[in-house]
């Protein structure tokens, strides 16, 4: 058996038994890192294990394996994804709506006063029901997030190249230097004021391409709200990604 050398590329992941299943570990390499790391992201999705810059395959494997125990625990902790189904909830715009399966097979997703609360009316049955009314909730996040983000660039002088929506983990949104602003469309599930304050940071970054405290003093100026959205972001954020 050859052994894989630091220069050697390690694959996107590895396979795990772990109580008699299949599970996926996700591999990343860290040219920082001094040490191999575990991590179970809270919000779901694989587990990642961090591999250092002279760290091997085999190594990261027996890593792994003699965390088969701390693993299966944090996987049990964690908490179930919320699937969009039938009877499930999810916050729309910081309100918990439940979900429903409309009868008939066409018509729009519609929100209705149900009798314990606001309902998500998703037609086309239960088989479509998950891509319908995810493509509802991207249509909805951009429509909030070109609103904002157009009245913050409006105050600022400023102009984006374009705007586009992703699902991504690491980061609420970005901005390229060619003015190029991307968000994560699951921002339509946080409250309004949150939604306003990542558009109003990313923005700042059309005049500040950095985190400095010109940046800070923008971002404030735009989003009065912006210390209280960053700690909501870091307290309740990962709960955002539980969903569908």
């Amino acid at each position: 058996m050859r052994w894989f050398r630091a220069t050697d590329p390690l694959p996107d992941a590895l396979d795990l038994t772990l109580d008699a299943r299949r599970l996926t570990v996700r591999l990343v390499r860290n040219p920082r890192a001094k040490r191999y790391i575990l991590r179970v992201p809270a919000s779901g999705g694989d587990p990642v294990l961090t591999v250092p810059a002279r760290g091997t395959l085999e190594t990261a494997r027996a890593f792994a394996e003699r965390q088969r125990g701390w693993l299966a625990g944090q996987l049990e902790k964690r908490a179930d994804i919320t699937p969009f189904a039938d009877g499930s909830s999810l916050p729309f715009r910081g309100v918990e709506h439940v979900i429903e399966a409309a009868d008939g097979l066409r018509g729009l997703v519609r929100v209705r006063d149900g009798e314990s609360g606001p309902v998500l009316s998703v037609p086309g049955g239960p088989d479509h029901l998950p891509r319908r009314l995810r493509d509802w909730l991207k249509r909805e996040a951009r429509r909030d997030l070109e609103t904002a983000v157009a009245l913050h660039a409006t105050t600022l002088g400023r102009q984006p190249s374009g705007i586009t929506l992703r699902d991504t983990r690491s980061r609420w949104g970005s901005c390229s230097a060619t003015g190029q602003l991307s968000f994560c469309w699951r921002l339509v599930l946080a409250p309004p004021a949150i939604l306003d304050y990542v558009a109003a940071h990313e923005v700042a970054h059309l005049a500040e391409m950095n985190h400095g405290p010109a940046f800070w003093r923008l971002c404030r100026d735009l989003a009065p709200q912006t210390d209280e959205a960053r700690a909501w972001l870091r307290q309740e954020g990962g709960s955002l990604h539980l969903y569908g």
